[in-house]
């Protein structure tokens, strides 16, 4: 329970006659010490971490700098809604990191390719380096420089000096090249 505070906060903020321990909201700080003691308090409740605290302390102070500046009014009790501000904003971090979370598993999930045997590794990395070998200087260049070194079309031709039409093309018959010769081989 709040003790002796509540009526005090009552609209104090937006009519500036609040002179607490802070002395005169309206150019200072919009929420007292124990109303700050109160957010964090409703934060760390909340399951927000201790590092995360002072963020949260701060975007209840700006949503109620916000809603004064819009020129709505000051809630009737600064500090029951800046409490209400903080367990919204609880749940926001919660809904954001289980979001974090859920796209960290799907992007996982993208980098981890089904693996095959090591010997099938072994047999496909062998098929590709004497099918790179059978390749012509030029398409080699450019597709070991795309697909290895992961450079885009553009970086590749300005590195060799030829136009950016030339690079795709080399890079489209190198592929179809070395797909044919990987079927062939029955490697793919």
């Amino acid at each position: 329970m709040l003790r002796g505070g509540a009526r005090r906060d009552r609209g104090a903020y937006a009519a500036g006659t609040d002179r607490g321990e802070r002395g005169d909201r309206t150019g200072g700080d919009p929420l007292d010490a124990a109303q700050e003691r109160r957010v964090r308090a409703v934060l760390a409740l909340g399951g927000v971490p201790q590092s995360d605290l002072p963020d949260g302390v701060q975007q209840v102070r700006l949503r109620l700098l916000e809603r004064t500046a819009s020129g709505r009014e000051a809630p009737r009790d600064v500090s029951a809604w800046a409490a209400v501000v903080a367990s919204n904003l609880a749940m926001d971090w919660h809904r954001a990191k289980r979001r974090q979370e859920r796209l960290g598993e799907r992007l996982a999930a993208l980098r981890e390719p089904a693996h095959p045997s090591g010997e099938e590794t072994s047999l496909l990395s062998l098929a590709v380096a004497q099918g790179l070998d059978d390749l012509p200087a030029a398409q080699r260049q450019v597709l070991v420089l795309r697909f290895f070194a992961d450079l885009p079309v553009r970086a590749i031709a300005g590195e060799l000096g030829v136009p950016e039409g030339t690079v795709k093309s080399r890079l489209h018959t190198a592929v179809r090249a070395l797909r044919d010769r990987l079927h062939e081989d029955e490697v793919v």
